[in-house]
């Protein structure tokens, strides 16, 4: 570093008698030491948690900070303790007596770069506030994004041996969510979705990835054949290698083609997960690219189908009424219907979701294999069952156990699956989705006895600014739930833009500890309402989210306390001194 970098600060004299000193240079405090007859320079906010580190101790070399203890190499600023961050240094010289140092030293690592490495630390390490800071250092050098979410991925499909789990699934929610948020709720997003993945993982042992086949000529109805066996019998080795194949060898058409074939292949797996984490897993792969990311996103993604439950074997899908059984001969008859169905178009029949909502468990199938001969495709019948399975969470009934929220939840979310699936892949199987998404509506009937009334706000003229704010104190009351639904009614009643009461909405949820079933429907409600056109269904979409939110809130806040923090300091705030 040239000399005129360099700025006067201090006699050396004064500093040795003192030992310690602290000076200002370009709007920060620098701690200077004198240890050992040797002088060295330090930030003076403790990179944990900003207590000033000329009131902590230097022994042997080491400097510990009186707050929480954290301890640093005095001449280079590398940490003992992983959680506290290195401590910035600045390089000394003595002068004609008078100590000198380079207020504004080269970076030794880009900012970028060390925010990077510090979120992977957080990651390893489980350390959400070290999480919360990186992601909001990362958008401040504007890579608020990209590599929050593909450092995540590449940490949750590594370390975590039962693969693709709820961590990495709430991550691909708040990927989803990030454009429909404001400012500081896009870092928040961010911060849900790395520390969910550090909490999944932690304690897991690692996972370790299998190789494909060398032989590349393979058709894809060979591999889908073999990747449906080993699933079938619970093979995950063998599924794995076939996936992988099947990824290096096909177009990514082919290769959801093949994932939503054995994900149908039994009924409602994992009460709805199994279908839900694929379509999460492939929603990841849009913003992080298809050739780098798919090998090892997707085939985290196998324990879900080889491990997964399997609906037919419980007795709710057999008694009283074999649902199970209907749902494989609908199966069965696949073939035929969309063969009728060919070359036609489909009109929705006036009370279509009445009968998905029916308590008729013949009748809804009957209407969904007659909408298939009749040319409904599977975006179209995928959409109707995911409207089906909004109102079951619109219409929930609050004196119903707090648990059966999450009965209808699960609805929902393999509805909305199978929706965004159906625009990946025409596949026939998709349409199996149909079946079981509806029979599970159907056996959440009893979840709307009596249903929840319909938000009914009337005419109050009131200014859209003022219902958000009404909305959002709502979730600062515990069980607010009808109120929360009639405040988003009035809100379309008063002409507001829907993308505002989106932001709201976010804001509630993601200033909350919000579980994994809350980010997943909050978001996903966002979602169906983008696919959706007609502005009553739309509303159903909101009314739903809005509803389910209000149940699950207000919580603690730990992690919005820890968010605060994380931002404070990034301020340069002074969290030490009194409020």
């Amino acid at each position: 570093m040239s000399a005129e970098h360099y700025v006067p600060v201090c006699e050396l004299a004064d500093l040795e008698a003192e030992g310690r000193q602290v000076v200002q240079e370009n709007g920060q405090a620098i701690a200077l030491f004198f240890h050992e007859e040797e002088v060295y320079a330090v930030d003076n906010r403790c990179p944990h948690m900003g207590f000033p580190l000329a009131r902590g101790t230097v022994d042997e070399g080491i400097l510990t900070c009186h707050w929480h203890h954290a301890r640093f190499e005095l001449e280079k600023g590398d940490t003992f303790d992983p959680w506290a961050d290195d401590v910035q240094t600045f390089p000394v010289e003595i002068r004609d007596d008078e100590v000198y140092l380079d207020p504004d030293p080269e970076p030794t690592v880009p900012p970028a770069t060390r925010w990077r490495n510090r979120l992977a630390d957080g990651l390893q390490e489980n350390l959400s506030l070290v999480q919360a800071k990186s992601v909001i250092g990362l958008d401040d050098y504007g890579d608020g994004f990209y590599t929050p979410v593909e450092t995540a991925v590449n940490f949750g499909t590594k370390y975590r041996a039962s693969g693709w789990g709820r961590g990495l699934t709430t991550l691909s929610y708040m990927a989803e969510l990030y454009d429909d948020v404001g400012g500081r709720d896009k870092r928040r997003a961010m911060f849900a979705g790395v520390r969910e993945v550090a909490d999944n993982v932690a304690g897991e042992a690692p996972r370790f990835q299998q190789y494909s086949f060398e032989n590349r000529d393979l058709s894809k109805e060979r591999l889908k054949s073999w990747f449906r066996e080993n699933c079938e019998v619970r093979d995950a080795d063998g599924a794995e290698r076939t996936l992988l194949t099947a990824i290096d060898a096909l177009p990514p058409e082919d290769v959801v083609e093949i994932l939503v074939a054995a994900a149908t292949d039994h009924l409602y797996m994992n009460s709805s997960h199994t279908l839900d984490f694929i379509n999460s897993a492939l929603a990841t792969l849009d913003h992080l690219g298809w050739e780098e990311h798919a090998e090892s996103v997707l085939a985290s993604t196998v324990p879900q189908l080889t491990e997964a439950g399997r609906s037919e074997e419980l007795s709710s899908w057999r008694q009283p009424v074999d649902i199970a059984e209907l749902c494989f001969d609908a199966h069965d008859r696949l073939d035929s219907l969309v063969a009728a169905g060919e070359g036609k178009t489909w009109d929705e029949p006036d009370g279509f979701i009445e009968t998905m909502l029916s308590d008729d468990a013949e009748a809804i199938i009957d209407a969904l294999c007659d909408a298939i001969a009749d040319g409904a495709t599977q975006e179209e019948l995928t959409d109707a069952v995911a409207r089906a399975a909004t109102r079951r969470v619109a219409y929930f009934a609050t004196n119903n156990e707090f648990g059966d929220w999450d009965t209808v939840h699960h609805t929902f979310v393999y509805a909305h699956a199978a929706h965004e699936l159906a625009h990946r892949t025409d596949a026939t199987e998709v349409y199996r989705a149909c079946f079981d998404g509806a029979m599970s509506v159907y056996l959440d009937r009893f979840l709307n006895s009596p249903r929840a009334p319909e938000p009914t706000p009337g005419d109050t003229g009131r200014d859209p600014e003022e219902i958000r704010s009404d909305l959002l104190e709502a979730f600062d009351r515990q069980g607010d739930v009808n109120r929360a639904g009639r405040l988003v009614a009035e809100h379309f009643e008063a002409d507001g833009d829907p993308a505002d009461l989106k932001r709201i909405l976010g804001r509630g949820l993601l200033r909350e500890d919000a579980d994994f079933h809350t980010f997943q429907n909050v978001s996903g409600s966002f979602r169906r309402f983008d696919a959706l056109e007609d502005d009553e269904e739309r509303r159903y979409a909101l009314v739903a989210g809005a509803r389910y939110l209000a149940a699950h809130t207000p919580t603690n806040r730990e992690h919005e306390q820890t968010f605060s923090i994380a931002t404070r300091l990034h301020r340069g705030e002074r969290l030490h001194e009194a409020e």
